[in-house]
C-alpha cells in the first residue's frame, strides 16, 4: 500500500480519532439541548438521573485542510460518552467559534466559559465541573481551570499539548528548517506565500528523500529535533529497520504536523499579527544531544555514510529566524500553561504520539504547584490520542476518585490494565490507521513511561 497516497484521505492530528466516527444517538433517558450561544453552537446531555457532576468537553483543533465534523463531540471516543450518560454525568461541548486551526484555543478559554454560564443558568449548577479535552482541547481544559479557579473540581487533559502553544511551534520551525536547510532549499517556512502550494512540495521533497540513505538520514535528523518518534500507527510497535522507523517519523511530518508547511502557520500569523516562531540562538548540535531520537539519527548516518557533523554545522551556520514580539506575546496569552491550577489534573498520553510528544506532559509537571495534584498517566501506542474508552473511563474514574475521598488511587499500569479490562467490549477499540483509517478491537496498553525534556519550551 502507498502510505503517502492513503494518507491524504485521513485526517491530520489535530483532529481526534472519535470525529473519524459517528457519535451514538442519545439514549432514551438523556435530555439533549442544542443551541447557539452569541453565534457559536453547543451541545448539552444530561441524564434522567443526573448525579450533579458536568464533563465540558473541549475538542482538538480540526485541521484547515477538511471541513470540521458537523457533529458536536462530547467525548474523545464514542463509548465514553456513553458510559458516562449511563452513569449519571452530564456533558457540555461547544463547537467553537473558531472550531479549525489553533483558534480553537483562543475560542474556547471564552466560548467554554459562555456554555457553563449558560448550562448553569438553564439546566443547574453542578455540583462540581470537570474540564476535559484532547490535543490542543487538552491544553484548553488546563488553561479554563488555571484561569477560571473555582469553576472547576478537576482537570482531565487527553493527547494534549500542555507543553504549551508557544513551543509548538517553535518545535515544528526546528523540523522544518532542517528540511529546508539539508534537502529543499525552495520550500518556506514561515511568512509562506502560497500555503497549497508549499505544503504539496513539502511533502514530494519529503517522499523523494524516503528513497535514498542520504534522504533519509536528513529526515530523521529533522524529525529528532522535534522529538518525533518512529512509530506512526497505533498498534504496532516501531519497526525495526532504519528506513522503516524513519517512514513513520516522515507520515507525521508530511500529514499530521504537515499541516505547519501552509495553512496552519499561515493561520497563526494572521491571528498573532506576525511571526511568532524563532531558532534564534537555538544550537541545533546541543538540541539533538538531548533528543531522545538521536540514536536512530546516528544509525541513519552511518548507514548512509554521512557526516553528522557537517550537517549540524550546516544547520547551526544557516540563517535564522527571528519572531516578531507582539506575536510571541499573543502565543503566550493562547496558550502556555503555568501549572498554578488549584484542581487535581490527570493527563492521559500515548507513548509514540509524534503529534504531540510526551515531552509536553515532563514539561508540564515540572510547572505545577502542587505536585501532589497531578497524575500522569501513558499508554503503549503510537500515532496521536489513540485510547480506548476503556483507558479514558480509568483515567476519569481516577480523577473522580481523587475528588471524591482526596487521595489518589493507585496508578500502577497493572492495576489500570485490569480495571479497564473489566469494562463492556464496546470500549476496547482504538482508532488505528492500519490497514485502513477505523477502529479496531484492542486491550488496555497502561504502560511506564519516562519522557524525554521537552527541547522547545
Amino acid at each position: 500500500m502507498n502510505r503517502f497516497r492513503l494518507l491524504r484521505l485521513t485526517l491530520p492530528a489535530m483532529v481526534v480519532a472519535a470525529a473519524l466516527a459517528p457519535a451514538p444517538p442519545a439514549e432514551a433517558e438523556t435530555t439533549v439541548r442544542t443551541g447557539s450561544l452569541d453565534g457559536v453552537p453547543y451541545r448539552v446531555e444530561v441524564p434522567d438521573h443526573w448525579n450533579g457532576t458536568l464533563l465540558l468537553w473541549s475538542h482538538g483543533a480540526y485541521s484547515l485542510e477538511a471541513p470540521a465534523p458537523s457533529e458536536i463531540e462530547l467525548t474523545n471516543h464514542p463509548a465514553t460518552r456513553k458510559w458516562l450518560l449511563d452513569h449519571g454525568y452530564a456533558l457540555a461541548a461547544s463547537k467553537l467559534r473558531t472550531p479549525r486551526g489553533w483558534g480553537v484555543v483562543e475560542s474556547g478559554l471564552k466560548d467554554q466559559i459562555d456554555l457553563l454560564d449558560w448550562f448553569t443558568a438553564n439546566v443547574g449548577k453542578p455540583k462540581r465541573t470537570i474540564s476535559a479535552g484532547a490535543s490542543a482541547g487538552g491544553l484548553t481544559a488546563v488553561l479554563l481551570a488555571e484561569r477560571n479557579p473555582g469553576r472547576f473540581a478537576g482537570v482531565a487533559s487527553l493527547c494534549g499539548v500542555v507543553g504549551g502553544t508557544t513551543g509548538h511551534f517553535n518545535s515544528a520551525l526546528d523540523a522544518n528548517f532542517a528540511v529546508k536547510t539539508l534537502l529543499a532549499p525552495d520550500l518556506d517556512v514561515i511568512r509562506i506565500k502560497d500555503p497549497q502550494a508549499n505544503t504539496s512540495n513539502a511533502r514530494r521533497a519529503l517522499g523523494a528523500a524516503l528513497a535514498s540513505p542520504i534522504g533519509r538520514a536528513r529526515l530523521a535528523l529533522a524529525a529528532a529535533l522535534a522529538d518525533i518518534p518512529a512509530r506512526y500507527t497505533s498498534r504496532a510497535p516501531s519497526p525495526g529497520t532504519v528506513a522503516a522507523q524513519v517512514e513513520q517519523q516522515t507520515y507525521y511530518a508530511a500529514y499530521d504536523r504537515g499541516a505547519f508547511w501552509g495553512l496552519s502557520r499561515t493561520d497563526i500569523e494572521q491571528r498573532a499579527g506576525g511571526n511568532p516562531s524563532w531558532n534564534t540562538g537555538v544550537n541545533y548540535r546541543k538540541l539533538l544531544a538531548r533528543s531522545t531520537q538521536k540514536t536512530l539519527v546516528v544509525r541513519a548516518y552511518r548507514e548512509a555514510g554521512l557526516d553528522l557533523t557537517k550537517d549540524l554545522a550546516r544547520l547551526n551556520s544557516a540563517p535564522r529566524i527571528k519572531a516578531d514580539p507582539a506575536a510571541v506575546r499573543y502565543l503566550n496569552r493562547y496558550g502556555t500553561p503555568t501549572g498554578r491550577t488549584p484542581s487535581p489534573v490527570v493527563t492521559l498520553h500515548s507513548t509514540g504520539d509524534g503529534s504531540v510528544p510526551t515531552d509536553n506532559q515532563r514539561w508540564y509537571a515540572t510547572q505545577v504547584h502542587r505536585p501532589a495534584n497531578l497524575r500522569q498517566l501513558y499508554v503503549d501506542r503510537g500515532y496521536h490520542c489513540t485510547f480506548t474508552a476503556s483507558e479514558e473511563i480509568v483515567t476519569l474514574r481516577t480523577l473522580l476518585t481523587r475528588l471524591s475521598t482526596h487521595h489518589w488511587p493507585t496508578t500502577r499500569p497493572t492495576a489500570l490494565n485490569k480495571s479497564a479490562a473489566e469494562l463492556a467490549p464496546d470500549t476496547q477499540t482504538v482508532f488505528d490507521t492500519d490497514p485502513e483509517p477505523a477502529l479496531y478491537p484492542t486491550t488496555p496498553s497502561f504502560t511506564r513511561h519516562h519522557p524525554g525534556p521537552y527541547l522547545r519550551p
